[in-house]
């Protein structure tokens, strides 16, 4: 059985306004989007002028701190991100300079990249799924992104902000974390372009293999943990998926907007930090792209007292 625990997150430095993204206005036209902040939920943006390694290590030494674990107990590393370096040569410098900011001697490492903003989500499965075979007793999961070229922060589907997130997967119960319950993926990527919408059959399809896998249906679901996409692309998408308004997370759209993969694990640590996780409560961590939909099950477990 594998449990999830630590969720943390960094986000970028800096702190701007929207509309301080040059040619926001210009973008917004190009995209045929009416300049309507509130409509889309453009609120701040998060940015760095560091690179996805160092977010990478500053979230993932947080997890390893918050989890109280010797980085010498790490089996496994997952590195999330939607832009690696193309040539070998700069692929092992960065994940050396991950390795070593994290204190990692003996974890194996394995890169996660062709599933966008959906990264995370496979990754922790993957985790999960080595844990609970019992390749690994405890890996750190990872994701680190950041926007290379400011008028891209703008899309037709999200605000883009700079960060990474990160959690532990053990064997072993820790503390006020999460059982992971189950895992699915529905994809076409084959006859979707990749530019294209979100399909809410994608995540209709991943609902009902959970449901087969668990017996869980989306009303039994206390929050689903979403991408943090535009307001209205997000409540449509996911009402069609079956879930009503109060089960979704949005206030992190104004707040920061999108952090690529590092989402759902964002909302979850900010739910968590702020008391309103409920013990034995089913919560689904869940990502759609054009073409796919991953999602995770988790059960979340409060700490456990010893009477004395």
């Amino acid at each position: 059985m594998a449990y999830l625990s630590a969720p943390q997150y960094v986000l970028g430095e800096i702190t701007e306004p929207y509309d301080v993204v040059k040619g926001w206005r210009e973008r917004a036209e190009e995209l045929q989007m009416a300049p309507v902040p509130e409509l889309w939920g453009w609120g701040q943006i998060r940015r760095t002028e560091r690179d996805t390694a160092e977010l990478a290590i500053e979230s993932g030494r947080a997890t390893i701190d918050r989890a109280g674990i010797d980085p010498d107990d790490i089996d496994d590393l997952y590195l999330c991100s939607t832009a690696f370096p193309t040539s070998l040569d700069a692929q092992t410098v960065l994940a050396a300079r991950v390795l070593r900011g994290l204190g990692l001697r003996r974890a194996a490492l394995t890169g996660v990249s062709l599933a966008r903003c959906a990264n995370l989500m496979l990754a922790m499965r993957a985790a999960c799924a080595a844990v609970d075979s019992g390749q690994a007793r405890t890996a750190l999961v990872v994701t680190a992104d950041r926007i290379e070229h400011g008028a891209h922060r703008i899309e037709n589907f999200a605000l883009f902000s700079d960060g990474a997130a990160s959690c532990l997967v053990t064997a072993d119960e820790r503390g006020d974390g999460f059982r992971f319950v189950a895992a699915a993926a529905a994809q076409d990527l084959a006859a979707t372009d990749p530019g294209g919408q979100i399909s809410a059959d994608l995540a209709v399809q991943v609902n009902e293999h959970l449901h087969r896998a668990t017996g869980v249906v989306p009303g039994d679901i206390a929050r689903v943990l979403h991408n943090n996409l535009y307001l209205p692309l997000v409540s449509l998408k996911e009402a069609q998926a079956g879930f009503a308004p109060d089960q979704l997370h949005l206030d992190n759209i104004t707040r920061f907007g999108h952090c690529f993969a590092a989402d759902p694990l964002i909302n979850l640590a900010d739910l968590a930090e702020a008391g309103e996780l409920r013990d034995g409560e089913p919560y689904l961590l869940a990502s759609s792209v054009p073409g796919m939909r991953a999602a995770l099950l988790l059960h979340h477990h409060a700490p456990r007292h010893t009477p004395k």
